[in-house]
């Protein structure tokens, strides 16, 4: 049987994540996906569809019901893969005990706010060009494995290109 990969989407939810297919199509082989709306997770009103408006949400309480109803949901172990705020709830789920083989989070630049890593192999992924990476410090504090992704923003992970590279290193 496949090992268990949850997806989890950034702040703008399965509205804007037409990239995700391609992340799926090349991992459908060797695992059983689950993909999570994160704005669903965690409560979010759409209605004012506004980066603004939907991170207010998820910082004023989303991210915790959103943490609360992962740990209810996925009760064995899984592998992670999750963009920007879905990386901040599923780190914060694995605090509290979500249990993960692997963790890979892209762009979850809220994660510079925490000083407790979960245990596990975790790896995170950021655009060299993205003003809310994590400072050099808070990694080499912290001793976790990162990249950055030379010339690159907060949304290269949309990009064809490292959709591949991000999949071949969850595939080894």
């Amino acid at each position: 049987m496949n090992s268990r990969l949850i997806i989890l989407s950034d702040l703008w939810g399965k509205e804007k994540s037409d990239w995700v297919s391609a992340y799926v199509e090349l991992l459908k082989d060797k695992f059983e996906i689950q993909y999570y709306d994160c704005c669903e997770l965690g409560g979010i009103d759409k209605t004012n569809y506004t980066e603004e408006n939907l991170h207010s949400q998820f910082v004023n309480g989303g991210i915790e019901k959103a943490v609360e109803h992962l740990l209810k949901t996925e009760k064995n172990q899984i592998d992670v893969l999750a963009f920007s705020i879905g990386g901040t709830i599923a780190w914060k789920a694995a605090l509290k005990g979500l249990n993960f083989r692997s963790f890979f989070a892209v762009s979850s630049t809220r994660l510079r706010y925490e000083d407790e890593i979960p245990n596990g192999v975790i790896k995170l992924y950021y655009g060299e060009n993205d003003s809310n990476k994590p400072s050099e410090n808070w990694f080499e504090k912290l001793s976790i494995d990162f990249e950055i992704i030379k010339n690159k923003e907060h949304n290269f992970y949309a990009e064809k290109d490292f959709t591949t590279s991000i999949c071949k290193e969850i595939l080894k």
